[in-house]
């Protein structure tokens, strides 16, 4: 695959946008295990990468991801459920070691192995579960063609910036469906580069200043030690069991990303003056949201419009949104509302209203009827 050209009208898939953005954000191997439904990721990324490594299964491809962002090559993989499922504990370990990578899950309809061609959104809450200890991953969630390009990049430039795994959620729907595109409107994406460490002497893995992520030194230099460790470990790297320094630095992986929230909020807020009620929305189904908006106040019904696409963790920016509205509605691809349950709890108010469906996509009837259903 070329480099994009810009100016003109394409038709394309999101799997080779969500592909260029990466390696041009600063992406520089690809480990994969090919999967249905990211099985285009898997192909583009063979002609794009400087670096392809097709693994004999998803629980190597993170181990060698581990290796790869060692080095500081920032390595991205694509899966789905199953595969991602096979990956967990490593990506535990990854985050621990507070080792860059994307993880690009791209979601199908469950349970099980589900149904590969019928995609869903469903995953919300293994993503949410993915580390142990009620810790977080920064995730990511494509609405658009525009989102393939610019939250792919984000993705990489987080990764890096805060020494973390990084997950962007799509859809079947979203990387493997060909859509007309105006190629003018990506933005220019520049290379995220790596903060390295400048220390002549004292050098430790883990120590850290006020921005909470430790400097950063690949395993191939010769000038010190560097440890990479999974288990509890000190700021030096070595592995302790419960005492203060350890729990603190193991504290400060959520603390770090607490602190830098505000660099990975990425939403959407159409916001309507006077609308009592608000849509909220994410993935393929922010499409449907989108167009039952604009037929809503097209009829003369007030509504506002979120789109969630920083997941991961739930910033507060979005309560302080949908606390200022009547009702809410949360549609979502899925049996029983995930996200909506993560954000309001298993017995929501009664003003907390979901749409949802399985085994196909939601339509933007289905979320005016619910918009303007006065129960």
């Amino acid at each position: 695959m070329t480099e994009i050209s810009t100016n003109q009208m394409a038709f394309i898939d999101g799997s080779r946008l969500i592909t260029e953005a990466c390696v041009q954000a600063g992406a520089q191997a690809f480990v994969g295990y090919p999967i249905t439904p990211a099985n285009l990721l898997y192909s583009y990324a063979n002609q794009r990468y400087p670096v392809m490594m097709a693994a004999p299964d998803e629980i190597t491809t993170l181990q060698w991801m581990t290796g790869y962002a060692s080095l500081g090559k920032l390595p991205v993989t694509a899966t789905a459920f199953p595969g991602y499922a096979l990956m967990i504990e490593s990506i535990n370990m990854a985050m621990m070691m507070e080792l860059p990578m994307v993880i690009i899950l791209v979601q199908r309809l469950g349970p099980a192995t589900g149904t590969a061609t019928a995609g869903a959104q469903g995953d919300i809450a293994v993503v949410h579960g993915t580390v142990s200890g009620g810790f977080q991953l920064p995730t990511f969630c494509i609405s658009n063609l525009n989102d393939c390009w610019e939250l792919s990049a984000k993705a990489v430039e987080t990764a890096i910036s805060l020494r973390t795994p990084v997950v962007l959620l799509t859809s079947k729907e979203m990387v493997m469906t060909q859509m007309s595109f105006d190629m003018s409107s990506l933005i220019e994406i520049k290379p995220k580069a790596w903060k390295y460490s400048d220390k002549s002497n004292d050098y430790k893995s883990y120590d850290v200043d006020e921005s909470l992520v430790p400097e950063f030194l690949p395993v191939s230099q010769n000038q010190h030690q560097v440890r990479f460790t999974a288990s509890t470990h000190n700021k030096a790297g070595i592995l302790q069991n419960t005492s203060p320094e350890a729990l603190d630095n193991s504290r400060r992986l959520k603390t770090k990303l607490d602190l830098h929230a505000q660099e990975f909020l990425y939403y959407e807020y159409d916001q309507q003056q006077e609308a009592e009620t608000i849509v909220l929305s994410f993935d393929i189904t922010a499409q449907a949201a989108r167009e039952a908006v604009l037929r809503l106040r097209n009829e003369g019904t007030k509504v506002s419009l979120l789109v969630a696409k920083t997941l991961f963790p739930i910033p507060e920016r979005y309560y302080d949104i949908l606390n200022g509205y009547k009702k809410v509605v949360i549609a979502e691809e899925n049996n029983d509302g995930q996200y909506r349950r993560f954000l309001f709890g298993n017995q929501p108010h009664a003003h907390i209203k979901g749409v949802n469906v399985m085994g196909r996509m939601i339509q933007p009837e289905e979320i005016m009827k619910e918009v303007q259903h006065n129960g």
